[in-house]
């Protein structure tokens, strides 16, 4: 069994293990073939898609900024570039025109595109500065090869593509940059007067540090969504326990009755004399039957039950429970009174979930009194409708003391508010929770006293 399953698994893992010792062992320059290669590739491949810079922003000004700037850096460049080029470089007035509309619009186009605008303005600075060098009669006292509007301009290309493209390709940028600076510094030793040295510099301070507040952004958005995601997958995964939780009490509710089922129905036939056959058969079939769903159930709660929960066997508390739980909590540092109206002992026996439920959504009110609001004085009131249809809980805390002691009691299933309402829609009641004016906490909940059977949790 062994061979035919560890053969694929070698195949499978041959072929990379074989590229990832190519690479390793390559020679050097190979290795810089395939750096200047991914370098190219990224001069090419602009992101996808194509969004305006600050386009996530919940602020509407904010998302505005990046076309304001390039408008007015537009509208400022284009006619201070021309003049330049006509008075300073003795550039014809059409054609440092037509060179000041193509180094400076494209600055429009770099709040979406910043990648293609920089292909644009890139070309028209290197034929503007062959053109300036071949009109000019001395550039002792000049500028060049790249001019005071087009540096400007091109720093700002340089942020958009900061805040919008990938490192490497910030950096395969950043050294066409230089290399296109160097190379007409060193054509042109004597015309140069170190303006090449200066962009390359400021060009490179500018997507160092852009870049890197970018990425910071990137990690701390994508930090945001993961906790967004980590909480919503921790309360789904709470109310899942709760559930569970529901459901193994639930198993002890019905089993103590299909057992007293099971108990009738077999000792049926001993306590009524007289019976006819077909009814001793149908005494035993039902016997048998209930029997047969108990297996099922405690088949069912050992999936339910984790290691940790192996050890529940107690009776499930009810409603006379109560005055233990509040004496607890008193016990813990908690002020706390309880209240039960003498017409609640004119419902029992209530119906075991009801009475379950009760006690838990008091024992997690309590629990939360002790866990957040240390000290704070409570009360616990129990009551019955006017009908006598459905029971009423309500637990209120006041502010948390100014002084407060250390919790001596924080037990409690852990699960807060989600645990109330899942107990709440198992009898098919209604929960009513929130703050006080004065700082402190309600909780209010109303279960009917109504068979399981009628009533629709959904």
């Amino acid at each position: 069994m062994s061979g035919p399953s560890s053969a694929p698994a070698g195949a499978a893992a041959g072929p990379a293990s074989t590229a990832a010792s190519s690479t390793a062992h390559e020679s050097l320059p190979k290795a810089a073939r395939r750096q200047a290669g991914a370098l190219a590739r990224a001069l090419v491949t602009p992101s996808y898609p194509a969004t305006p810079l600050f386009a996530q922003s919940p602020r509407r000004w904010l998302r505005r900024v990046p076309y304001g700037v390039a408008m007015i850096l537009t509208t400022i460049l284009v006619p201070t570039s021309a003049q330049v080029l006509s008075n300073d470089y003795g550039v014809g007035g059409g054609v440092a025109t037509l060179i000041g509309i193509v180094q400076s619009t494209p600055l429009l186009l770099s709040v979406t595109r910043p990648l293609q605008a920089w292909w644009i303005v890139f070309l028209a600075d290197i034929v503007c500065a062959l053109v300036v060098l071949g009109t000019a009669d001395h550039l002792e006292n000049r500028v060049w090869p790249w001019l005071p509007g087009p540096i400007i301009s091109y720093l700002f290309l340089l942020l958009a593509l900061a805040l919008r493209e990938p490192r490497r390709t910030l950096v395969a940028v950043w050294l066409v940059t230089g290399t296109a600076g160097l190379s007409l510094g060193m054509a042109f030793p004597d015309k140069s007067n170190g303006s090449n040295v200066v962009l390359f510099v400021l060009g490179g301070v500018v997507l160092l540090v852009a870049g890197a507040l970018r990425e910071r952004g990137d990690a701390q958005r994508r930090l945001a969504e993961q906790e967004t995601i980590s909480e919503a997958e921790r309360a789904h995964r709470t109310l899942l326990e709760e559930r569970t939780r529901i459901a193994r009490e639930l198993h002890d509710v019905v089993a103590h009755h299909m057992s007293v089922i099971t108990v009738q129905a077999d000792s049926a036939p001993y306590r009524i004399g007289g019976l006819p056959s077909e009814a001793e058969r149908e005494f035993s079939t039902i016997a048998a039957t209930a029997r047969e769903s108990l297996a099922e159930m405690r088949r069912l709660l050992g999936v339910l039950r984790s290691e940790e929960t192996r050890g529940e066997r107690a009776p499930q508390p009810g409603l006379r429970q109560v005055p233990q739980l509040v004496e607890a909590t008193v016990r813990a540092g908690i002020p706390t009174t309880l209240t039960i109206a003498d017409e609640v002992a004119e419902l029992e026996p209530l119906p075991q979930a009801v009475g379950l439920s009760a006690y838990r959504i008091v024992q997690e009110a309590l629990a939360n009194v002790v866990r957040h609001a240390p000290g704070a004085a409570t009360r616990v009131a129990i009551s019955a409708a006017d009908d006598r249809s459905a029971l009423t809980l309500l637990v209120v805390n006041g502010p948390p003391d100014s002084a407060p002691t250390k919790p001596l009691e924080t037990s409690g299933t852990g699960h807060g508010l989600v645990g109330m309402v899942e107990r709440v829609r198992l009898v098919g009641g209604m929960l009513d929770t929130g703050p006080l004016p004065d700082g402190g906490f309600r909780v209010a909940a109303r279960l009917p006293l109504v068979d399981l059977e009628e009533t629709d949790p959904s």
